[in-house]
């Protein structure tokens, strides 16, 4: 039985783990083809995961995959990874810019080195990327997926200049649907902590507070399967793409503690007024 995303070719950004690997796996298990780019094709002992893990896993779905080391700060090297996803497949249904930095602080502490380093793997990237997408999604017709928030005000205090690399990645997805008739753009975030190395790193909270990388991948695959040409924007948080896309409600089976009930995360409490960009 074919798959919702039969031989589509999907090219994600930050795969070598994490939510980037969740998405690929859930992916191929659809029937897509990937590409997967990110940094780490050599093993390290303080990140566990590299390009090469993830396309394994995936080949072994039986799918095809490629591996492309790609640091998203460089433009020739963003280009380089959409050229060769195209020239190694003949196509590209969808991008999931999914690569990203993440750090905390107040405004006043914030050195500008750290500003331009979150502001060039969140949203510089992200344009880039999806800069060079776009013209071969427009042929068959396409998703670009930015893992990025709805805009909360409220958020702001403490997390201000990262927020402003995430919400810029949002408005880049309005902007491309808007734009582009055959090419669909939305922005998922969620709605509590979610389990990887970044945010385990950052101590954002315990596992009985946070859910598993499957949540974002199955919300993801939902937001895939949709029409592009039928599809609208929206800056969604995968509660509500696995409630209204897939009728999911409970969300039990992605805590990483059984039985556990995740708080919602500051970012992601937005005031219905906010709930469109």
């Amino acid at each position: 039985m074919a798959g919702r995303l039969q031989d589509k070719v999907v090219l994600i950004t930050g795969a070598s783990r994490g939510v980037g690997e969740a998405c690929a796996l859930a992916c191929a298990r659809e029937g897509a083809h990937l590409a997967l780019a990110a940094k780490t094709v050599e093993p390290n002992a303080k990140l566990p995961g590299t390009l090469l893990d993830v396309k394994a896993r995936v080949e072994a779905l039986g799918r095809r995959a490629i591996a492309i080391q790609t640091d998203v700060r460089f433009e020739e090297q963003v280009d380089a990874m959409v050229e060769e996803t195209v020239r190694t497949f003949g196509r590209l249904d969808a991008l999931i810019n999914n690569a990203g930095a993440i750090s905390w602080g107040s405004v006043a502490d914030w050195t500008a080195k750290r500003f331009d380093l979150v502001v060039g793997v969140n949203v510089r990237a992200a344009f880039l990327a999806s800069r060079a997408a776009i013209p071969h999604l427009r042929k068959q017709g396409g998703h670009v997926v930015m893992m990025s928030p709805p805009i909360n005000p409220k958020a702001a205090a403490g997390k201000a200049p990262y927020l402003t690399s995430k919400i810029g990645m949002t408005l880049l997805a309005q902007a491309i649907d808007e734009e582009e008739e055959d090419v669909h753009a939305c922005a998922l975030w969620p709605v509590t902590a979610v389990k990887t190395a970044a945010t385990v790193n950052l101590g954002m909270a315990g596992d009985d507070q946070m859910r598993t990388p499957e949540v974002l991948a199955d919300a993801t695959l939902e937001l895939l399967a949709q029409d592009p040409k039928k599809a609208k924007f929206r800056a969604w948080l995968d509660e509500e793409v696995l409630r209204e896309l897939a009728g999911v409600t409970d969300l039990g089976r992605y805590d990483c503690v059984p039985g556990s009930t995740p708080e919602p995360l500051s970012i992601a409490l937005v005031d219905p007024d906010w709930r469109r960009v």
